[in-house]
Parts: structure tokens; sequence; C-alpha cells
């Protein structure tokens, strides 16, 4: 297969090239964030950079197991630097590094030193560096691959599928870059989603969480997973853990459901007040960060089409670098409100509103909003994709995933 352009990624990364900040990248296992750092040196290279100037470390690779420690990695990297020249430094799941502050906080202080770091927990980074670096590090979140990426690359190899078909694919097989190698052999992909949830429960999960009781673990899983799209609470899923007979406590589904959003396998979009300006902190909703999984593990019904299409525009918004949450007002819901910088802009998604019930029914809480910020009615329906209602735009959400 060949390698799927990424320019937004590529383009923060040469953005901040060459200043003196590091360089973050978070993102869940196997998302693409080693392809997109490969992609990276590439252009260096293009750009007169010496394979001499860049050290690359990827923590994954054996070959590096003895740089687990904080001091020989420092060692190794101070050893390898070419003076009097800018130096790229490439250090691939530093969580695997203990204690890999220290060495990140020592080379960066060198003048000659452009460092980046990837991590496949959302912890690591806020955790340890940000206690240790604070103000002096950037940080990109790295997500699956977009619609858009996902059917341009499609459509290259398969014309005439429509992005309906291409679409339903997407949320069947799920979003991971390796997924396009199976090419709709259903089996495989399958298969590829299963034993890579697998790893990243083990993995990300359970052993970084502390976690005791796996199949507890497994049913807050699946309980999120049926539930993309409802409010929730830590205290709702022990009661519903606890009528099926599993003995479970709110503490315990407190730190186990930290554990998968810090695995980035969940995220969290609180709710947030509209007319009141305020942020409130109970009856959040949780969103995956892949379909793939809700797929193998909690077959969605099809009333539960809106709720994954739901789940799919959330992910868009993070990508698009908003700041996403569940909008209240007066007793009515929104969907999210997306905040750029303070500014926020509304959203409803439904999967129709042809029938006049339904989009009066979807309409009425941005109606009742009285700022004069964007909204947005996102649906699936063709026809009379592109209205002006009342100030509200009804658009269609392939076409706003594909940016059109």
């Amino acid at each position: 297969m060949n390698t799927i352009e990424r320019p937004e990624y590529i383009s923060w990364l040469d953005r901040w090239r060459d200043k003196k900040i590091i360089k973050t990248i978070s993102g869940v296992r196997r998302c693409g964030k080693s392809t997109i750092l490969e992609m990276y040196r590439k252009k260096l290279l293009e750009d007169d950079v010496t394979p001499k100037q860049m050290i690359a470390i990827n923590f994954e690779d054996l070959a590096f197991e003895d740089l687990q420690d904080y001091m020989k990695l420092y060692d190794y990297v101070q050893s390898k630097l070419v003076p009097d020249k800018m130096n790229y430094i490439f250090l691939d799941e530093i969580q695997m590094c203990g204690n890999f502050e220290k060495a990140v906080d020592s080379l960066f202080l060198k003048d000659n030193c452009d460092l980046y770091i990837t991590g496949s927990n959302s912890r690591f980074m806020p955790g340890k560096l940000a206690t240790l670096l604070s103000g002096r590090y950037v940080m990109m979140e790295m997500l699956p691959l977009s619609f858009k990426e996902y059917a341009t690359e499609l459509k290259g190899r398969h014309p005439d599928m429509t992005p309906t078909q291409m679409f339903t694919n997407y949320c069947r097989y799920g979003s991971f870059p390796f997924i396009l190698n199976f090419d709709g052999d259903a089996k495989d992909a399958t298969e590829y989603v299963r034993a890579l949830y697998d790893t990243i429960i083990l993995n990300d999960v359970v052993k970084r969480g502390g976690i005791a009781d796996v199949p507890i673990l497994e049913s807050i899983v699946r309980f999120l997973l049926y539930n993309v799209g409802n409010r929730t609470s830590t205290a709702k899923i022990a009661d519903t853990l606890k009528s099926a007979g599993k003995n479970i406590d709110r503490k315990t589904v407190d730190k186990y459901v930290g554990a998968l959003v810090g695995a980035m396998l969940f995220y969290e979009a609180p709710r947030y007040n509209i007319k009141g300006r305020q942020f409130l902190t109970t009856r959040s909703k949780f969103y995956a960060v892949d379909m793939g999984f809700r797929s193998i593990l909690a077959s969605s019904k099809e009333s539960d089409k809106g709720h994954v299409l739901e789940n799919v525009i959330y992910l868009e918004l993070r990508r698009r670098g908003y700041d996403v949450f569940v909008g209240e007002d007066a007793g009515t819901e929104v969907d999210f409100v997306a905040m750029d910088n303070g500014v926020p802009s509304y959203y409803q998604v439904c999967l129709t509103a042809l029938e006049s019930e339904t989009l009066k029914r979807e309409m009425e809480p941005l109606k009742r909003i009285k700022d004069n910020f964007p909204k947005y009615l996102l649906t699936l329906d063709e026809a009379f994709a592109n209205e002006n209602i009342e100030g509200i735009i009804k658009t269609n959400a392939l076409d706003w995933l594909m940016g059109v």
C-alpha cells in the first residue's frame, strides 16, 4: 500500500521546525504517528538535512531496548550529535523509557537539538512533561484516518464506489491506516481490528493503568461502545454492571474509565451550559476513537446509526482543532459546542431530517440559542443538502466531512 498523504500533520511539524520548543505527538497506538515521523524525515532530506543530523529511536523496536533507561538514552543521543549543526531527534513511543522527561529536558537545553516525541498515552505528556517543561512544548493530537483521507485513498482504487458505500466501510471496519491493506476483505479486516484492540487493552490500558480485573474492564468498554452519544456517569456504569451481577464500585469504574481515556480508546465530551457559559462536570458523553472497535464489540442496531454518525462528527471536530463539548440550554441539548479559542459554533447531528417533525425537533435547540455564532445541522440527506434555514446551515454530513 502506498503511504497515505496526511499533509495537515506534516504542515504542523514543518511550522514548528527549528523553533526552541519540543514537538509532541499523542495518539492511540497504530494511528500513524511513526509513519508521519518517517515521512517528515524524508522531507528533511529533501530540504538538504543530512542523515547524520537525524537520530530516530522507536522504543517499540527491540534494537533500542537498552535505551529505555533515561541515562543510556541521553548518552546515546549525545554521542550521535553533529556539532555546529542542527540535529533532529525523533523519540517514538517515548513513554516506554523510564523517567524519559529527564533525558528530554537535558537535550532540550542544547542549542542544536530539535526534539520530536510521540506517545500512545494521553497522560505521558501532561503528566510528566508538563510538570518539568511547562511552556516549552507544543502538542499535536493525532487520530486515525479522517473520512476524507480514507475516501481519497479508497477512491483511487475503486473509482465507482459511492461516498455512501465508502462511509459504510469506514464505520464497519474502522479508520486505522493499515485497514486499507485488506481492501474490503471483511474477515481479515475484522481479525486485524480485534488484534489491535487486544494489543491496546493489554499494553496501553491493563499494564499502564494497573488494571486488576480485565473482564470488568471489557464490560466497561462494551458499555461505553453501546452508549456512544448518550450521557452517562461512572455511577450509572457501576449500577448497570451491578444489576448484571458484577461486583464493582464507582471508584473502580472511575479508575478503569480513566485508563481507557488515557490510552485514547475513548474521548470524554463534558457538558457545557450555553446560556450560562459554564462548563459542567457531570454526565459527560464518551466517544470511541474508532468505529471498527464498536462494530466488533458492540454490534449496532439500525437505530444506532445516528450515534455512529455523531461519533464520527465528534472525532472530525477534534481533528479540526476544536475543543468539543455537549451543549445544554434550558433542558434542551445541542449535540456539540465546538470551541475555537473560546469562540463557539454549534452542531446538531442526525441521520435524516426530511420529515417535517424531525426537522423541527432537530432545529429547535439551535433556534433557542440567541447569539450569532455559526449553527449547523448535519444529516445524511442528499436532497435539500445545502440550505440556510433561519440562519442555520443544513448540510450533508459526508460533504462536510470531505470539506466540500
